[in-house]
């Protein structure tokens, strides 16, 4: 089914602080179920950020890993390819950072790249982003096809509340190095980018590795929603392997 960014309701919010704080919780223990039956069976998890600047990729990990084994997860912050890295194939530097089968890896920025600001800021020809499609897709069915699950994350806030926070980062002393000129930058071409992401769901949403659209306005919503997709997802993929998952009794 194809998505698209427009299509997706901004609106959503989650009810109330209290609700959340106990929401949150129930599903940390589950993804901390779900990491050690992931371990247990062997069984790789690989999940990829992306979306728009300040929209809460980082909150967003942070809530995830935060009740896990820390052993037996990694987060891959991605910036832009070292010298060394340009001289082979975009995607080599993401298959030495993938995790070994029974632990999570997390990629903050990922492969799509190639596809988002290396083709509108011009750092991959069109011949080459255009392949990439097919490259990253074929990419995924090798890993999913050998005992991986991957889940690829999109979340989006409008470009009133990228500004919003901005304006925050920017005068707020323990967070303002999040924002750099790069960013504002990168807000003259929000449309570009809506384009490119809206091509890339069209091309790279899968059932093997799909594309989850997220509301991000509302960073408890985007928070819980992004646990909940991550549990129901592995959840499905497990149970398709006839492995029982044994969640502990809720109290």
């Amino acid at each position: 089914m194809t998505q698209s960014l427009e299509e997706l309701n901004m609106d959503k919010k989650f009810n109330s602080k209290k609700s959340y704080k106990k929401e949150l919780k129930k599903l940390q223990l589950k993804m901390l179920t779900l990491q050690q039956t992931l371990h247990r069976n062997n069984i790789g998890l690989i999940i990829a950020f992306e979306g728009m600047d300040a929209a809460g990729k980082g909150g967003a990990i942070k809530r995830l890993i935060e009740r896990l084994d820390p052993r037996g997860y990694v987060v891959h912050p991605i910036s832009a390819p070292k010298p060394h890295e340009l001289r082979h194939n975009y995607l080599q530097r993401f298959w030495r950072k993938l995790p070994f089968r029974g632990s999570i890896g997390i990629f903050d920025r990922s492969w799509y790249g190639r596809v988002l600001v290396e083709r509108i800021e011009g750092f991959a020809t069109e011949a080459e982003w255009t392949r990439a499609y097919r490259e990253i897709n074929e990419f995924e069915r090798v890993l999913t096809d050998d005992h991986y699950i991957i889940l690829k994350f999109w979340l989006q806030i409008t470009e009133e509340e990228q500004l919003n926070r901005f304006n925050a980062r920017e005068n707020d002393p323990y967070k303002s190095w999040k924002l750099t000129d790069e960013d504002w930058r990168n807000r003259k071409k929000w449309p570009q980018y809506v384009q490119a992401a809206n091509d890339m769901f069209a091309k790279t949403d899968h059932p093997n590795a799909p594309w989850i659209l997220v509301a991000g306005n509302d960073k408890e919503y985007a928070r819980i929603k992004v646990l909940k997709e991550t549990i129901k997802h592995c959840e499905s993929k497990i149970k398709s392997m006839g492995i029982e998952i044994d969640y502990p009794d809720e109290k």
